[in-house]
């Protein structure tokens, strides 16, 4: 799983987006749909990364994701850690860690908690101990067997939109919009996180795609969920379209009444889940040129390399 964070609450972004062709006179574009996971808080970044040294072939189902998601995962105060280990103190200590040259802290994954509970109340206990400190960031890497550890270092980027159906008032939903007609599905991604929610990004990869008919003015429509990187954490609206934005635990994100009762957004959720762990990977995109028009275009496609530490497919 990608996280860069790094001196001020950070992390990756899903986001989604729709392409769609409106008729004439209708504004031609795509919708998009972003959620930013961030391992962030009060002033500095936490890394999270995975360890490619196992291989898994477990499905992108909704049981991995219960397990995924089994976790108290509502507060994560961003830190670092001076290494060394605290003596428990109501079930917490200080995880076992060292501190960079950058005066930041990298924590001992070979020394992790087993159980998630006991990982989550260590976590907030040492992050609090290492703000204290005046640590500059946190780098954790988790193996994979340690993937349901994800929720407790992870957030996402959540919007209430300023006008919806009554049905929606109230849902936390991922931020959405258009893209330009001419515009990059990539740049457009990034431009719409930033107007909305004044996050900046960098694309990633998509992550999956949906495609649905007879939709607006009986259209069809694409809908892209790709993965971008913060490159700031600081939430900043668009008071024209969106009521409110925030940082949320992917947890309580995912256990909205209204994702569960969506099994199309529940599987895309699994999928997301799936890609943060390492076991599942989406498309890049690479400018080619063709010679059959001698014009550059974007080509959406999968390549994982032996030394490529970012992705490992299934």
């Amino acid at each position: 799983m990608e996280k860069l964070l790094f001196d001020s609450k950070l992390g990756v972004v899903f986001l989604g987006t729709t392409c769609s062709k409106p008729p004439i006179g209708q504004r031609s574009g795509r919708r998009f749909s972003r959620q930013v996971c961030s391992c962030r808080e009060i002033g500095f970044r936490m890394k999270v990364s995975y360890s490619i040294s196992r291989s898994s072939s477990e499905d992108i189902d909704s049981t991995a994701r219960g397990k995924f998601l089994k976790s108290d995962s509502s507060i994560i105060n961003g830190s670092e850690v001076a290494a060394c280990l605290w003596p428990p103190a109501r079930g917490n200590y200080i995880l076992d860690a060292y501190e960079d040259e950058y005066g930041g802290i990298i924590i001992k994954s070979e020394s992790l908690p087993w159980n998630a509970n006991d990982f989550a109340s260590s976590l907030r206990a040492s992050l609090s101990q290492w703000k204290v400190e005046g640590k500059k960031g946190v780098w954790l890497k988790l193996p994979l067997d340690h993937s349901e550890f994800v929720p407790i270092a992870v957030k996402v980027l959540v919007v209430q939109e300023k006008y919806c159906a009554s049905t929606f008032a109230g849902l936390w939903k991922l931020p959405t919009g258009f893209i330009l007609e001419s515009e990059e599905i990539f740049s457009g991604a990034v431009r719409e996180v930033k107007e909305e929610t004044g996050i900046d990004t960098e694309f990633v990869e998509v992550i999956a795609f949906r495609h649905a008919h007879h939709v607006a003015f009986g259209k069809s429509d694409l809908f892209f969920i790709c993965m971008l990187r913060p490159l700031s954490s600081q939430i900043k609206i668009d008071e024209l379209e969106v009521q409110a934005a925030k940082w949320m635990p992917l947890s309580e994100f995912v256990e909205q009444p209204s994702i569960q009762d969506d099994n199309m957004f529940k599987k895309i959720i699994d999928i997301c889940i799936a890609r943060l762990g390492k076991r599942y990977c989406g498309l890049a995109s690479h400018q080619m040129i063709s010679k059959f028009d001698g014009r550059s275009s974007s080509l959406y496609y999968n390549v994982v390399e032996p030394q490529d530490f970012n992705c490992q497919g299934t």
